[in-house]
């Protein structure tokens, strides 16, 4: 337990070392990343219609453009795939509401020493303070892992404000830091019950059981923004679905695999079958790797079968593997592309994870980072052992006293040595940035129908999308 769960942060305490893994500080931002930041959304979207003439220029423009009302910040992690006729697809796999990813990204600009902490902050935190209403109180940063980038975000907070700011750590089974009174979020300081005006939210697990979905209080990102899809992969598959219905006429389409969402324990077994044998069963309310199985055989499929589990509902996606044994669907076969390969020619398994910004002139990109698996791709299944292994990604890994370590030796750095592993060229990044846009405004869209005009959270419709009694149980209302 640590001496205390909040403590200030103040003005001109930020350190790099603090708040950049060891070998970030030194390495040198790959020219064609820094070349990508700086097009500026009108040169994309501008490329991206020049390869892509089925869609409508001035809804790409659009949705660049787009104000997120509450999903202002957010990463969305993606695998470059290919098909049996070797078309390429940035897929994405997840939207994560409080997403890593600073403590990773090489500097733009050396003198820049805050890096995308300021960035972030300047463009998509600040506006939020200009607000008319705000309660009188303190700022703060509320979170439960991540403590070199959570006090990152501390420290230049307090730059930028000229405040001392509240760093409040609140994981999920400690101690109560947090409490809502007449719809202002208050932080346990001292002894004292301390209102804040505005927050910059880093709860990464079950966050609305320490704070409700909607608040006085200005949060980035309020926790609806979680339950509509940042922390919840059941109503993202919803949000994607019905988003992708919206921009049909607009020849847009946010590529995810094949999700079958709303299942039961018990049925889980047909829809793995039904995709051939392979595919990936998800606990929709998990993060960092947790509650992900990857199903490659029978021995798999009985072992998760055979867990306990917190919820009771789940989603069966599409497993991307290798050419031989990826899921089918009825879009085809999806595999990785994967890193080039090493001297030993073997490939590996690598995401992409795409931090982009809200801010009141449109979307920005922040932060890029991807990641590999712990062992190469196999190209059989047979004798291949865990799938999990080849396929999780993940650097986040839970020890058994609940907390969680990195393995950072995975992390793949948007620097000139690693970019150049992972194969990607300007357009790929062009594709990804719309590909995380389109799937972030999907769940901010979903998250304004979960709050009423009055700006209250409609809690039976959203039991009524969201069948699941167990999270309903959860949620601080």
């Amino acid at each position: 337990m640590r001496q205390s769960l909040v403590t200030e942060v103040r003005p001109g305490s930020f350190e790099a070392e603090r708040h950049f893994y060891p070998r970030v500080p030194n390495a040198r931002l790959h020219p064609l990343v820094r070349y990508f930041l700086g097009l500026g959304n009108e040169r994309i979207a501008a490329r991206y219609c020049h390869l892509h003439p089925e869609a409508d220029a001035d809804a790409v423009r659009e949705v660049l453009c787009h104000r997120a009302v509450y999903l202002r910040w957010a990463g969305a992690d993606l695998f470059h795939t290919t098909t049996d006729k070797g078309v390429r697809r940035n897929v994405v796999i997840e939207v994560n509401s409080s997403p890593s990813g600073q403590k990773s990204m090489p500097l733009l600009d050396d003198e820049a020493v805050m890096g995308g902490y300021r960035t972030l902050l300047e463009r998509s935190f600040m506006p939020l303070l200009k607000r008319r209403g705000l309660p009188v109180g303190r700022l703060a940063v509320i979170w439960d892992k991540n403590e070199m980038e959570t006090s990152g975000y501390a420290a230049v907070m307090a730059e930028l404000t000229g405040e001392t700011v509240l760093s409040v750590y609140a994981p999920a089974d400690g101690e109560q830091v947090l409490r809502t009174q007449d719809g202002v979020i208050e932080a346990l300081f001292e002894g004292e019950w301390v209102p804040l005006r505005a927050a910059f939210r880093y709860l990464t697990q079950r966050p609305w059981t320490r704070m409700p979905p909607i608040s006085r209080t200005a949060v980035l990102n309020p926790v609806v923004a979680c339950l509509a899809g940042g922390r919840n992969k059941l109503l993202a598959a919803k949000a994607y679905d019905l988003h992708n219905a919206q921009l049909r006429p607009t020849g847009l389409k946010i590529c995810v695999p094949e999700t079958i969402w709303d299942v039961g324990v018990r049925e889980v077994p047909l829809w793995v079958h039904r995709m051939g044998g392979v595919a990936v069963v998800k606990d929709p309310y998990s993060n960092a790797g947790q509650g992900v199985f990857t199903i490659t055989s029978e021995a798999e499929l009985e072992a998760f079968m055979k867990l306990e589990h917190r919820y009771d509902r789940f989603i069966v996606q599409a497993l991307i593997g290798n050419s031989s044994w990826s899921s089918d669907t009825k879009d085809g076969r999806f595999y990785h592309v994967g890193t080039m390969p090493n001297r030993r020619g073997e490939i590996f398994v690598a995401d992409f994870r795409f931090m982009i910004g809200s801010s009141p002139d449109g979307f920005f990109p922040v932060a890029l980072y991807a990641r590999r698996a712990r062992r190469p791709l196999a190209p059989e299944l047979e004798g291949a052992g865990d799938s999990w292994g080849m396929l999780g990604t993940n650097l986040s890994v839970k020890q058994a006293d609940g907390s969680f370590i990195t393995e950072p030796e995975r992390l793949m750095l948007m620097d000139s040595r690693d970019f150049n592993q992972l194969g990607l060229g300007l357009d790929d990044l062009t594709e990804a940035y719309i590909q995380t846009v389109l799937a972030v405004t999907a769940i901010d869209e979903m998250a304004s129908e979960l709050i009423t005009r009055k700006g209250t959270f409609r809690s039976r419709f959203f039991q009524s999308i969201v069948p699941d009694p167990a999270l309903a149980a959860e949620i601080l209302l």
